[in-house]
């Protein structure tokens, strides 16, 4: 079974035999981030903690889209907004808003959360199943929602 980081590999190699510029130079982004928590916490990581890194990586890029947007820079924009979409290729296929509702309600009832101050049980119920699929800020938002009402 190949892990995420020889997918990787072999993606940037054939990267390089097309000459594909952005998308060579977006995985080799990755690898690094990679290597270097790796490095910084002397360990091998697993297809799960590869996720979070890209995540991670993905989160940077939107927060760099809004502040290029607001700085009136598109030529920047173009940039990020490229990078995120060679990201998303290698995150597991995003959950859609019905699937996170569902998700967030089972989770609420699961942690018999009562009031907002309950939202760190509910979040820890749902990042490891959403790591890379949704936007943890936008469920947070919908925590906040559905915790309030009640």
């Amino acid at each position: 079974m190949t892990t995420m980081q020889d997918r990787l590999k072999d993606e940037m190699k054939q990267a390089m035999r097309d000459r594909e510029k952005v998308r060579l130079g977006t995985i080799r982004l990755i690898l690094a981030a990679i290597k270097q928590r790796e490095v910084d916490e002397r360990i091998v990581l697993d297809d799960q903690q590869v996720l979070i890194v890209l995540d991670k990586m993905q989160k940077q890029r939107r927060e760099s889209i809004r502040q290029y947007r607001d700085a009136s820079r598109e030529d920047l924009v173009a940039v990020e907004e490229a990078e995120v979409l060679i990201i998303q290729e290698f995150l597991p296929q995003a959950l859609t808003e019905e699937e996170i509702s569902s998700m967030v309600k089972a989770a609420i009832a699961d942690s018999s959360a009562g009031s907002i101050k309950d939202m760190g049980k509910v979040m820890a119920i749902l990042k490891p199943a959403m790591q890379g699929r949704a936007d943890m800020a936008v469920v947070s938002v919908k925590i906040k929602e559905l915790l309030v009402g009640t």
